[in-house]
Order: structure tokens, then C-alpha cells, then sequence
């Protein structure tokens, strides 16, 4: 009895630690986006609230500017939509309808192209930089590295080339705190090339 028990605890250790680990390798990933200086990350200006954009394959203009649309093959149902392309993420309703779409500054990283879900939400942490980082929507790893939207409570966006390794998809705060009360954990999230 004393064994099984014994077992139990050095599983659940192991679980725990490899969580740990995880987050770690993301703030470290949020961390070095911070630390690039350079103007070809910055995304175009905001649209987002897009009250105005609809079903894929619809654009529209409202206050002047051109919403844009959500991509064709972008799954069905409520999701939220990540346009590796694009940088730009659109949050979806149940009706089809586009309830938000913003432009994100990706890291090094990128997800293949597919269907992810939401696994873990926090809402406020500290980079190994020391820039408060909030939001933080995590749906995806590849080798080792945590891919997830977040927002610099600063407000600021990485510059420059990413750092290898990054994987962080980084928000405006607005948008951060949009994507925080849309994508629960099991939210489904489609990337797209």
C-alpha cells in the first residue's frame, strides 16, 4: 500500500512540474518578445471592435475603415480565429458572427495550421523581464514551446525580429481583455495560413 502511494505522489509531482515548466517557457517566450527593438512587427492599425464584420468572404466599411473578413475555412461555430498570414485574430459566436477582430504581433513560433483548444488561462503574471502580462490564453505547444495570446499591461506590442523560441501572440490590452472573457478553457481556436 505504502508503494502505490508513494507512486501516486511522484505522478502527481511529475504533472505538477511539468506545468510549471510550461508556464515558465512561456513567460520566458512573452520575456524576449518585450526585448526586440525594431519597426516590422508592429501590426496595422486596429479594427477591432468589428461589430461590422460578418460571415466569411464579407468585408465592409464603417467610420471609413475597411473591416476585414474572416478567412474561408475557418471552421464553424463559436472559435476564435487566428490568421498566421494576416497576424489578426477574429472572435467568433456561435451565429457565425464576428464579434471581434484585432491584429496580433506573433513570436518565433507558429502553430501548424488547424484545430486547437484553449488549455490554460492566467490571468495576470510577471515576465521574467519584469513587464506585467496579462490575459494569457494558452491553446498550443510545438517543441516545447507554449503558444498563446497575451497583453503587456503597459499596453505596449513587441518591435523588431522575434527572439528563436518565442511564442507568444501578443494583444493590445482591449483586445487582450476582449479575447480573456471569449476563449474559456476547451474554447475552440482555428489557425489558418
Amino acid at each position: 500500500m505504502a508503494r502505490s502511494s508513494a507512486g501516486v505522489v511522484v505522478a502527481g509531482l511529475t504533472a505538477a512540474a511539468l506545468a510549471v515548466v510550461g508556464f515558465l517557457a512561456y513567460q520566458a517566450s512573452a520575456a524576449q518578445d518585450r526585448r526586440d527593438t525594431g519597426a516590422d512587427r508592429t501590426p496595422a492599425a486596429s479594427a477591432s471592435p468589428s461589430p461590422g464584420t460578418g460571415k466569411a468572404g464579407k468585408t465592409d466599411k464603417k467610420d471609413g475603415a475597411e473591416r476585414t473578413a474572416l478567412p474561408p475555412g475557418s471552421g464553424t461555430g463559436e472559435r476564435v480565429v487566428y490568421s498566421l498570414g494576416s497576424r489578426r485574430v477574429w472572435l467568433v459566436g456561435a451565429n457565425e458572427q464576428v464579434t471581434r477582430t484585432y491584429p496580433v504581433v506573433p513570436g518565433a513560433v507558429d502553430p501548424e495550421p488547424g484545430e486547437y483548444t484553449v488549455t490554460s488561462r492566467t490571468e495576470r503574471v510577471t515576465g521574467s523581464d519584469g513587464v506585467p502580462v496579462a490575459h494569457v490564453v494558452l491553446f498550443a505547444q510545438v517543441d516545447g514551446t507554449v503558444v498563446g495570446f497575451s497583453a503587456a499591461v503597459d499596453g505596449s506590442l513587441p518591435t523588431g525580429a522575434p527572439k528563436e523560441g518565442t511564442g507568444g501572440v501578443r494583444e493590445r490590452p482591449e483586445d487582450g481583455e476582449a479575447m480573456w472573457k471569449f476563449a474559456t478553457v476547451g474554447t475552440k481556436v482555428v489557425v489558418v495560413p
